[in-house]
């Protein structure tokens, strides 16, 4: 096996983990630091998490039950963005519990599938893309955690971007002054 091949365990040994490191990062730190975005249209960390909902609820499973039926019409778009009208009173907390819940139950259903390789080269029209296959998808779902993961980290950092005085230029997680 290649390192870049897709791996069913180790997809899964990181999906596992997301709800916990992001719990870790978010749960009881103050609000500032959840609702704060990197500028206008930029997604705070409260907002990603009500993404990763929306991702559970309606991208992952359903776009993989798809592409095992073998139906041959594109996927449903996923709209990004519509989480954002709902659950915005919601806690930060209660929402990782929501996320966590819905990726137990998902990482479960994914395991039911008892997925082959033959399967994971199944193919399934994405309305953007074209062809892909579910072991192209799944890997998407792996690294689309970790993308996010990356961006909370990103904009939670950007909070001290001034605070940090002359460090700044040591912190490649922060914008450097020109």
């Amino acid at each position: 096996m290649h390192d870049d091949e897709f791996n069913l365990a180790d997809a899964v040994a990181i999906l596992e983990r997301t709800p916990a490191s992001l719990s870790a990062l978010i749960v009881g730190v103050p609000e500032r630091w959840v609702r704060a975005t990197e500028g206008d249209g930029a997604w705070s960390p409260y907002e990603v998490i009500l993404h990763l909902i929306q991702a559970e609820q309606t991208n992952w499973l359903p776009r993989a039950r798809h592409i095992l039926a073998d139906e041959r019409r594109p996927f449903d778009p996923f709209d990004q963005t519509v989480q954002f009208s709902e659950n915005q009173g919601t806690s930060g907390a209660e929402l990782l519990a929501t996320f966590a819940e819905l990726r137990r139950e998902n990482i479960a259903a994914l395991l039911a599938m008892k997925l082959s390789s033959a399967d994971l080269r199944r193919i399934g029209q994405h309305p953007e893309f074209g062809a892909v296959t579910l072991g192209q998808l799944l890997a998407t779902w792996v690294v689309h955690d970790l993308n996010h993961t990356a961006q909370i980290v990103q904009t939670m950092a950007k909070v001290y971007t001034d605070a940090v005085g002359p460090w700044r230029k040591y912190l490649a997680i922060l914008p450097q002054q020109e």
